[in-house]
């Protein structure tokens, strides 16, 4: 029985090297293809599918506002740039993108809950449920009673969360904050919907509620000695160690913790 005779080396080499080249030639080819197909203008992008909050948009205006900024086809489209670009709306806080075959983008969107105004009267920033600021078209805005809050930027999620403690406590005496601002040496000064200016002082949050929380605890009687009501208050400063000062339609007085 005869055997075949075993290739040199160097044969069988070249012949394993001409393998490998021709596999490479026909990946590269397959690889040329695919990006040659998947550039079609048939797979285009051409609709947006929005799910979750859609009170500021809807699929035609995020395909008009959006689309034009995208670059790439169904396959090539980079989707954290087109994350980027939902997000750069203005009333977007977050926008998660995937892909909906053949053509189509599915949109799961977030839009910012706004809770009060930011800043000064007349600039277009709004403050959202997480206590972030953003920049938004006023005229949009359907509800137009809500608080303003101000103070260092990256403290206003901070200023929120004051201003949700403050009404907690304000509540069952019938006030509320209007204005709330932590200034730029750590002061706390609000305004209630009476027009009260109301000094809060310096100090943690615990602190500040403290005083506040002792402030309501007597203003009631203290007020009463004037003939006078918490809501009829012009001004009060909680800024003193035993005590707080109050000013009652011109009447100015000053009252202690204990309300003596």
């Amino acid at each position: 029985m005869s055997q075949t005779p075993e290739l040199p080396l160097d044969i069988r080499l070249l012949n394993a090297l001409a393998t490998g080249l021709y596999a490479l030639g026909a990946l590269l080819l397959t690889v040329m293809w695919l990006v040659w197909w998947t550039a079609r203008p048939s797979f285009d992008v051409r609709a947006v599918r929005v799910q979750g909050d859609v009170t500021h948009y809807n699929a035609i205006t995020m395909r008009a506002n959006v689309l034009p900024h995208l670059q790439g086809t169904f396959f090539t489209l980079d989707l954290q740039a087109a994350q980027r670009a939902f997000e750069a709306l203005p009333w977007v806080r977050q926008a998660q993108v995937s892909r909906d075959f053949p053509n189509r983008l599915r949109v799961q969107l977030q839009e910012h809950q706004t809770v009060a105004f930011w800043g000064e009267e007349g600039q277009p920033r709004l403050v959202n449920s997480f206590g972030e600021v953003f920049d938004a078209n006023l005229g949009e805005l359907e509800q137009e009673d809500l608080p303003r809050l101000n103070g260092p930027l990256a403290q206003s999620a901070q200023i929120l969360a004051m201003y949700h403690s403050l009404q907690r406590l304000l509540q069952p005496h019938e006030l509320s904050v209007q204005q709330l601002e932590l200034t730029a040496r750590g002061g706390w000064r609000a305004e209630l919907d009476t027009g009260t200016q109301l000094e809060l002082g310096t100090g943690d949050s615990a602190e500040v509620l403290a005083r506040a929380e002792r402030f309501l605890k007597t203003v009631t009687q203290v007020a009463a000695r004037y003939q006078r009501t918490p809501q009829q208050l012009a001004a009060v400063d909680l800024r003193h160690v035993d005590g707080y000062a109050l000013r009652l339609q011109g009447v100015m007085t000053l009252g202690e913790g204990k309300g003596q």
